[in-house]
């Protein structure tokens, strides 16, 4: 990878005239907790990322430097395999002749849209968590082969893990709670590291990963298959056959909705909204600078920013310690026997 210089658009001066030259909030804010091809690095400095398509031609890669601008402010890529790519709202389509975007009557593009494979700012966020729980865990695993007592990293870790066995999984899940350990543990510091790489706000973190609809999604629906696959007899004749049975018709909808939809929906909504709310409160507070064009505000903004910053933090390890309670707790009540 090398740093590349993105230079601004023809088409975003034109929409600043339109503006009168006034900064829009939603745009910065929006353009920073979406993912994206590259990473920022600093003024017009970014780093690209590989873009990887399946076309009807097969696989294509290039880097996103290759996304340049045209003189009609179109990030158009270099022909490949006889085919050029358009990038619009961080979305990659197919070009039309002459590297045309064309819309439909909606105003949404219709230009075919290849399968995206590309390693954007969220999936590298996701290999680098996952790079680091190794890098922690592996070594502390290994420390524990020659000795009981714990020592350096160990010492350190030791007491998060009894806090998530002792007050997470052993209370709500009861005496089968051991073979749940393992997927606990890493969904807890799995979400928790995420969530604290999205407030540092320089590469190589930064990513709105949490923040991301189509990760929380992905977490419920394990969670989801996790606790179903769990469930006992008794789970399952309580869902499937709701006492009294004259009641059932109305009941078993609610039942199945309750636990196939509702309670994964709310787990992927919760981590999803407070993370993204996190990002949107303090770079909506520090667009007042810009917004009222006056260095006085930041002695306003710039204390709010740094309060909701340390209450982030906070918030980073509440969010992965609620949502692996919830799901330690659903699991509880898949495996509990009948009374």
């Amino acid at each position: 990878m090398v740093l590349v210089s993105s230079r601004p658009l023809p088409a975003a001066s034109e929409a600043d005239a339109e503006h009168d030259g006034k900064f829009d909030p939603t745009e910065t804010i929006m353009h920073h907790i979406a993912d994206a091809h590259s990473f920022h690095i600093a003024g017009d400095l970014s780093l690209p990322l590989p873009v990887i398509l399946w076309t009807e031609k097969g696989l294509v890669s290039f880097s996103s430097s290759e996304f340049h601008h045209d003189n009609q402010g179109k990030h158009l890529s270099q022909p490949h395999k006889g085919m050029r790519f358009l990038k619009y709202h961080n979305e990659i389509y197919r070009a039309g002749e002459e590297g045309a975007l064309e819309m439909n009557q909606e105003g949404h593009p219709s230009n075919q849209a290849p399968l995206d494979f590309s390693i954007t700012k969220n999936v590298f966020t996701l290999f680098l968590a996952a790079s680091l729980l190794l890098l922690i865990f592996i070594p502390v695993a290994q420390g524990y082969k020659n000795r009981q007592v714990p020592k350096g990293l160990a010492s350190f870790m030791e007491p998060l893990v009894l806090f998530v066995r002792d007050e997470i999984a052993q209370p709500n899940i009861g005496p089968k709670y051991v073979r749940y350990m393992p997927y606990l543990l890493t969904l807890f510091f799995f979400i928790w590291i995420i969530n604290l790489i999205g407030l540092v706000p320089f590469f190589p973190f930064s990513a709105n990963l949490s923040g991301n609809i189509s990760f929380t999604l992905t977490l419920a629906v394990l969670a989801l298959l996790v606790v179903n696959f769990s469930g006992n007899k008794h789970y399952w004749k309580h869902i499937l056959l709701p006492k009294p049975w004259w009641l059932a018709p109305i009941l078993l909808p609610i039942e199945i909705l309750s636990n196939v939809v509702i309670k994964f929906f709310a787990l992927m909504i919760r981590l999803f909204a407070n993370i993204t709310a996190g990002h949107i409160v303090v770079l909506s507070l520090v667009s007042l600078v810009f917004i009222f064009r006056s260095l006085a505000m930041s002695a306003v903004s710039v204390p709010f920013t740094l309060f909701i910053m340390v209450l982030e933090l906070l918030v980073a390890a509440l969010q992965a310690f609620i949502f692996t309670l919830l799901t330690a707790l659903f699991i509880g009540q898949a495996v509990d026997e009948a009374h």
